[in-house]
């Protein structure tokens, strides 16, 4: 239950500054267009993309952070859950892999983005795929 609160506590953190983002806020960064450099990244971006964007991550991550706890129980779920919690890991292992790629940092060069890549977005993401991973692997012992 530890890994799944730790996967939802990160999850839901990540859910609600998505949902902050897609009703046209900026917290935690002071204008729009500096948010899109640090957390978008990609070459000469001006604007947040579109709100609906942001409002489907917020629900996707949101629904990822529910998924983590509904892995925490062994009794429940079956075949499909479990398929599921490793489709999540790939996601995220594949997005935290991603991000120390040369493709990716050619393709998002903001320098905030890469500074905050590196160092919080691309290792959470590894973390949040190796806890999905845990979880599954851990609904077998």
């Amino acid at each position: 239950m530890f890994i799944a609160s730790l996967l939802f506590i990160a999850l839901f953190t990540v859910s609600l500054a998505h949902f902050v983002w897609s009703i046209g806020r900026t917290w935690p960064i002071r204008n729009e267009k500096l948010l899109a450099q640090t957390v978008v990244g990609f070459r000469d971006i001006e604007r947040m993309p579109p709100r609906l964007a942001s409002l489907a991550i917020a629900l996707a991550t949101a629904a990822a952070a529910i998924y983590a706890l509904a892995l925490a129980d062994h009794d429940s779920g079956g075949t499909l859950l479990n398929l599921g919690g490793l489709a999540f890991a790939v996601v995220f292992l594949g997005r935290g892999i991603l991000g120390y790629t040369a493709k990716w940092a050619e393709l998002t060069p903001e320098p905030n983005f890469r500074l905050n890549d590196r160092r919080v977005y691309s290792p959470l993401c590894l973390a949040i795929g190796l806890g999905f991973l845990a979880l599954v692997v851990l609904r077998f012992l």
